[in-house]
């Protein structure tokens, strides 16, 4: 037989099958039998040759329905929920998901189940690659980047693209994309999307959102959590994605960042440069806002910005959240476009805009949580690639409008720890007792802090939060959305928290302080008005001031007014100006010349206390801001004008007195004005009203402050507001000391300043004076035996259980003493001193500065003031020489000097040799002063002991330095 050859093509099912001649003889022998068997064996083998890669897409949707465009256009994504509503969704992906230029924008939020539900948290640029029968999510690289053919090659060779997830594909749609499970996708992964605490069995999925439209899809899932932001008990959580395809605006064009000017910036890499100034690109964040007509000086936009007041918001509030949001139409019209921003009220009484769902990116929403937290956060979303902001939603919470409650442990410390820098928190490690943290805690709860700082301080930089950023979700550090980001965000804003305290001072106010102001501000020796019997009858016919929630409307307005203008702010792309307040002094803010006519600052976006008037000025100036300020004015006209070639000019401003800015990285430096929650043009001026206010309030707390039917605890409530307020004017004055003016500008701004300029010496002193006249001595806190014996506290806790912190009878020496180390810890820090050091050198020696001798010397003096004039009479131990509280300051004292004193690392600072030779010195003139004390016999008891301990340990530390010189 001849080599076989085929010949023949038989077709089984439309399939073609190549058959050898051999073949076809065999089954010709064959029996029927035979041939039929054989026959099915081939049919077989060519049905699985042709057996298709994914099943029918009417097998794959069986059990589902499709789901309706919401907008009644071509859906972005095509979605499909199962008829047994067991959670289970499908999606078709767009035809061209696969396109080099198409790229999905997922856009996730918490919409239900935690404390914090609706604020904006991470998004996602991505697109979709096939790998046979898998899809894969993978995450643009757009950090780095190359400008030319030659880096642009190498950059995507050498800094790849990340891969976050792939799920399987259930078939391929024809004419279509590929088909895929949604919940496989949204809830199998949801701690990708979301972080770890996000986990769940997909036994337990209900679907509480399925739209699409023609550019986005809303997707959410109700899940059991194990915990998460704001919620670490866990519940039914509620997870919102919102899917669309990112395109950017035809014609926007980015805009370069200026350091002169704040926004936040989206940043890349560009490899293909070599100039340092020209590596790191850096394009402000910004809507794409344009004139309908560019002809017209004044016109309307293409397209505003539109911002919705959720349902959710009182209606007693609301006309006054609209005002904060149109506040800043002033500053668009400045660049000539009118009705920039537009208002749109959600209401469920009048279904006015009810389906417009918050979390969807299509839509900007002011959203209000009543979650009694204190806080409102105005962030943003935007296209990674141009900067370009494509979704607002601003959260606002009810808290700061409540009563203020005794959070001792937890405000003081934050106070006190305001502007501390890396190199202070790793002094604060080496020397635990240093640390307001801990010194302002509980006792109880000291060790537990103290371990906590040492694990933290292994950390680079000390831990300081401004190198060591690890969130995930939005708001849950001082720094969030600023760092590690390619398109910086608003992700934590704590202008409500300072706002909270305001309110509860006015709650005190309220009882008995208004009336108190004003006929103080008159002039004493003023003869009464004849007519006054007459204007008061003319004042009992005008109606009663409207009262929200027990405050007047008049304060509380406007306050939210500021809040959500500052907030609005963000979402425009502003970053905080920490330096707006120093434009006016507190003579000029209360003024008629500034009252209800000018921004009393230079920003909104400043974190501004609520000015609150005692004897400065001729009236009481306004609360607050009542519109935006001329730095955002300025900061508005460079990111929104539309004229280019203005740029350099709006730049060139720079030195004008009211465009001063400063920003959240800044609050560590060595600028006094650079603060958060300080106020006026000379804020000592302001600490000083701070103190008197306090001091006016301690004098009422028993007698008009709390009143007949009230706990005694409201007492200790208000005694600890006036030890805020005094606390934090101490601790913001104690900036001032070895500070510096830091400006921004370039060389050749007109007027241009130098960039460093020293605090001059006149202003250093005062602040010096300021802190120890309102910390190291007893009556600078009021305190009597009356007042202490009524301030105690509810037996009831909000947490249904006994704190330890929130003893009835408050532990006097533990918190002044805090208080007082503290405050030892602001002067004395090596930060503080190093600065004063340095700061010689940067000053002619023939001018006036404050030195290093000067902050030792005046501490010292101050803290052991019973030395140089000894106490005079008779003492015992209920009528000592030094009192109980001094004696604490100046073992405190003794021992910060000693740890001064120690030989420097080599490790240490420059400054720390200078530093510890004055400790010595400071701490041999001492030992001759203190051993002469501890033998006067004349002294009690207590004030006897105190100074011989004292002797005893100089005179160690003595035998120790000679040990270790010889």
């Amino acid at each position: 037989m001849t080599n076989p050859r085929l010949f023949a093509v038989a077709t089984f099912a439309g399939t073609a099958i190549l058959l050898n001649s051999l073949t076809l003889h065999a089954q010709t022998q064959a029996t029927p039998a035979d041939a039929a068997k054989s026959n099915a064996a081939a049919a077989k083998l060519a049905m699985a040759k042709t057996k298709p890669d994914f099943p029918p897409l009417d097998k794959v949707t069986k059990g589902y329905t499709e789901i309706k465009s919401s907008d009644g256009k071509q859906p972005y994504l095509k979605l499909w929920k199962s008829d047994k509503k067991d959670g289970q969704m499908l999606a078709e992906l767009p035809r061209d998901y696969a396109s080099p230029k198409h790229r999905t924008f997922i856009a996730t939020t918490v919409a239900s189940g935690e404390v914090f539900a609706g604020l904006q948290q991470r998004e996602f640029y991505i697109y979709w690659k096939k790998y046979g029968k898998r899809l894969a999510l993978i995450a643009e690289n757009v950090g780095i980047r190359g400008s030319d053919a030659e880096s642009k090659s190498s950059v995507e060779r050498l800094f790849t693209d990340r891969v976050l997830l792939d799920i399987p594909i259930l078939t391929m749609v024809p004419r279509g994309g590929p088909m895929i499970d949604l919940d496989d996708l949204f809830v199998r992964n949801a701690s990708t999307f979301f972080g770890s605490s996000y986990r769940t069995t997909r036994n337990l999925i209900d679907v509480k959102k399925a739209k699409s439209y023609e550019k986005n899809a809303e997707i959410a899932f109700e899940i059991p959590t194990s915990g998460g932001f704001g919620n670490p008990a866990g519940g039914l959580t509620t997870l919102h994605y919102s899917v669309s395809k990112i395109e950017g605006t035809p014609g926007y064009k980015p805009r370069k960042a200026d350091q002169r000017i704040g926004y936040f910036t989206t940043t890349y890499r560009d490899y293909g440069k070599y100039e340092s100034d020209e590596t790191d690109v850096r394009f402000i964040n910004r809507w794409n806002l344009e004139k309908r007509d560019p002809k017209l000086k004044l016109s309307p936009p293409k397209k505003p910005i539109v911002f919705y007041i959720e349902h959710t918001t009182p209606v007693r509030y609301r006309r006054w959240v609209r005002r904060g949001i149109m506040n800043w139409n002033k500053a668009f019209e400045n660049v000539g476009i009118i009705d920039a921003i537009e208002v749109r009220q959600q209401d469920k009484q009048t279904n006015a805009h009810m389906d417009k769902d918050p979390e969807n990116v299509q839509y900007n929403f002011i959203r209000w949580l009543n979650n009694n937290i204190s806080t409102a956060i105005g962030p943003s979303r935007v296209n990674p690639r141009t900067g370009e902001i494509l979704d607002a939603d601003i959260v606002l919470t009810d808290g700061w409008i409540r009563v203020f409650e005794d959070q001792f442990d937890e405000l003081m410390p934050k106070i006190a720890m305001q502007g501390v820098s890396p190199e202070t928190l790793a002094w604060y490690a080496e020397h635990p007792h240093w640390d307001p943290r801990i010194r302002l805690a509980t006792p109880s709860q000291r060790s537990f802090i103290a371990d906590s700082i040492q694990q933290q301080a292994k950390q680079e930089y000390a831990g300081h939060s401004q190198s060591s950023v690890k969130t995930i979700a939005s708001g849950d550090d001082v720094l969030d959305g600023l760092i590690g980001k390619v398109s910086q965000s608003n992700g934590a804003c704590f202008a409500a928290e300072g706002k909270g305290y305001d309110v509860a001072l006015m709650r005190m106010m309220q009882r008995y302080i208004l009336d108190d102001i004003k006929n103080d501000n008159k002039d004493d020796d003023k003869e009464e008005d004849k007519d006054d019997k007459k204007e008061d009858d003319k004042k009992s016919d005008e109606p009663e001031e409207q009262m929200l929630d027990g405050m007047p409307e008049s304060f509380i307005g406007p306050l939210l007014s500021d809040l959500v203008c500052h907030e609005v702010g963000h979402t425009l792309g502003l970053r905080h100006n920490f330096k707006a307040s120093a434009i006016y002094s507190l003579n000029e803010i209360n003024s008629e010349e500034v009252k209800g006519k000018k921004a009393l600052a230079g920003s909104v976006m400043d974190y501004l206390p609520t000015n609150f008037n005692f004897k400065s000025g001729d009236v009481q100036g306004d609360w607050g801001m009542i519109s935006v300020g001329p730095y955002d004015m300025w900061a508005i006209e460079y990111g929104y004008t539309t004229k280019d070639k203005n740029l350099k000019k709006i730049l060139s401003r720079v030195a004008e007195p009211q465009l001063q800015f400063a920003t959240d990285e800044d609050t560590i430096g060595p600028d006094p004005l650079a603060r958060r929650y300080d106020f006026s043009k000379d804020p000592l001026d302001f600490a000083t009203n701070q103190v008197s206010l306090a001091r006016h309030h301690r004098e009422k707390i028993l007698d008009k402050f709390v009143q007949d039917g009230d706990s005694w605890s409201k007492a200790r409530d208000g005694y600890l507001l006036t030890l805020r307020m005094q606390s934090q004017a101490t601790g913001m004055m104690s900036n001032w000391i070895g500070g510096t003016f830091v400006h921004r500008d370039k060389k050749g701004d007109p007027n241009g300043r130098k960039p460093i300029e020293v605090v001059p010496a006149d202003q250093q002193r005062k602040a010096l004076e300021f802190v120890i006249e309102n910390t190291m001595f007893d009556d600078a806190f009021g305190l009597t035996p009356e007042l202490l014996a009524h301030m105690t506290s509810d037996s009831w806790n909000s947490q249904g259980f006994f704190s330890a912190s929130n003893e009835p009878a408050w532990p006097i020496h533990d918190r002044i003493m805090g208080i007082q180390s503290s405050a030892l810890s602001q002067l004395l820090n090596p930060t503080s001193l190093r600065r004063v050091y340095d700061n010689e050198l940067r000053i002619d020696a023939d001018e006036e500065a404050i030195t290093l001798f000067d902050i030792m010397d005046s501490v010292t003096k101050a803290v052991w003031k019973e030395l140089d004039e000894a106490p005079k009479g008779e003492f015992t131990e209920r009528k000592p020489a030094v009192s109980s509280m001094r004696r604490n300051l100046q073992s405190e004292h003794l021992d910060r000097l000693m740890d001064l004193a120690k030989k420097p690392s080599r490790f240490s600072s420059a400054a720390m040799k200078p530093i510890s030779n004055l400790a010595s010195m400071t701490l041999r003139d001492l030992q001759e002063k203190v051993d002469k004390a501890s033998e006067n016999d004349s002294f009690d008891s207590y004030t006897l002991s105190h100074f011989q301990d004292a002797a005893k340990k100089i005179q160690k530390w003595t035998d120790a330095q000679f040990v270790t010189d010889y």
